[in-house]
């Protein structure tokens, strides 16, 4: 039977290479969405092998393969280190993150993920998470939402635009995608338009999801959860991201400084194996479009 596809893996034989995939090894992919990067794993794994992947969506549970390599993990991946243990599944080889947004969840106009399509504005990975974007949107304070929109977007009019949205929520709820849209529009820039609402939609999930902090809580526990020599490879698609896996990988910290022991050598759990990141050619984005924005970086736990 035909999978349907949710999200095509960007820079998959990148990935590969960067994983460094050993038949008998145990693998994780932290984020399944539609299984493309696990549907490869497992083609490059022996009997011996084992796959562990994580999604919080439930959609994406019955695209998990068929298979005894195999072990579907529901839940986030801010919770590793505790599923990793429950399955038994001892220190892994090589764990994959791919932080992008499934196509599914763009496409399916019910989630409310797109400004192209109008529904309830919602925006949950997770449908049982209690916080979804009509909350954010009708509930938090200016102060709040012009912060959101500035730190997690990095939209321009971030506080003007949050003014605007308590202004149109106190004549009626904003519920909807064409709600959020016609209360925001006077300050988008026509020539910048899918751009502009794109990063205000980009915030909206985050805060929703609780990214940044899943990214933080998920890379804390990544050193405990590779053997040594074990690869740890993130595919990031905005600024935010990127920033905390290039300063974790490179520092073992957020700030990106390295600290030092008494001896002056790096107190550091990777050694970072891209100076750059790793980027898509022209024909994977003529290809994918949707992975133009894509970076792949990679480091060995020491």
């Amino acid at each position: 039977m035909t999978q349907e596809v949710y999200h095509i893996p960007a820079l998959l034989p990148q990935t590969l290479a960067a994983l460094d995939i050993k038949p008998g090894g145990t693998y994780v992919d932290a984020t399944f969405g539609g299984g493309g990067h696990s549907r490869a794993i497992l083609g490059q794994l022996g009997p011996e092998g084992r796959l562990l992947a994580f999604d919080q969506d439930e959609d994406a549970l019955a695209g998990a393969p068929d298979d005894p390599r195999f072990t579907m993990v529901y839940g986030n991946f801010r919770f590793l280190r505790n599923f990793l243990r429950f399955y038994d599944a001892g220190k892994a080889d090589g764990i994959l993150a791919d932080l992008g947004v499934s196509f599914h969840h763009f496409d399916d106009a019910g989630r409310g993920f797109s400004f192209r399509s109008d529904a309830r504005l919602d925006m949950r990975m997770n449908r049982h998470a209690a916080l979804s974007a009509y909350e954010v949107v009708n509930e938090y304070s200016e102060e709040r939402l012009a912060d959101i929109l500035h730190l997690y977007g990095e939209v321009a009019k971030a506080r003007p635009m949050a003014r605007a949205i308590v202004r149109a929520r106190s004549q009626a709820p904003v519920a909807t995608v064409n709600g959020l849209l016609e209360a925001i529009s006077p300050l988008i820039d026509p020539r910048r338009e899918k751009k502009d609402l794109a990063c205000v939609f980009q915030a909206l999930r985050i805060e929703v999801n609780g990214e940044l902090d899943a990214l933080r809580s998920f890379l804390e526990q990544t050193a405990e959860a590779l053997r040594p020599g074990g690869r740890l490879a993130i595919i990031t698609y905005h600024s935010l991201e990127d920033r905390l896996v290039k300063n974790f990988m490179r520092a073992g910290n957020f700030t990106g400084r390295v600290e030092t022991d008494i001896y002056g050598h790096a107190d550091t759990p990777y050694k970072l194996l891209t100076s750059k990141p790793v980027v898509p050619d022209e024909a994977e984005i003529e290809a994918n479009p949707r992975s133009r924005s894509a970076k792949l970086r990679v480091a060995t736990r020491l």
